[in-house]
């Protein structure tokens, strides 16, 4: 899927969402609890595959910095989010300059 920076994105299987903070140049295959990723809200339907990883958090910035990718958890939900068929991991915090 060719992804837009502000573009929201729903999961197949559960309630999460997401929106799009930095896409790639190159169309990537994002998904979540094991499904493709939707550009429209749908009811969900279907089995998480809680095989994957621990489930996407409200509020957290999953990243890959290799590919250009950033997306911001909207709306928490059961599937962990993958790209190309890799669990996307949570960005970490940036440290903040010492007051010293």
């Amino acid at each position: 899927m060719q992804l837009k920076p502000g573009q929201k994105l729903y999961s197949a299987v559960c309630g999460a969402q997401f929106v799009v903070v930095r896409a790639p140049s190159e169309p990537v295959d994002v998904g979540c609890g094991g499904e493709p990723l939707l550009d429209d809200e749908r009811e969900p339907s279907g089995a998480v595959d809680q095989s994957l990883g621990e489930a996407a958090q409200m509020g957290k910035r999953y990243a890959n910095e290799e590919l250009g990718l950033e997306l911001l958890c909207s709306r928490a939900g059961e599937g962990a989010l993958t790209v190309d068929g890799h669990v996307l991991p949570m960005k970490g915090a940036k440290p903040l300059p010492s007051s010293d």
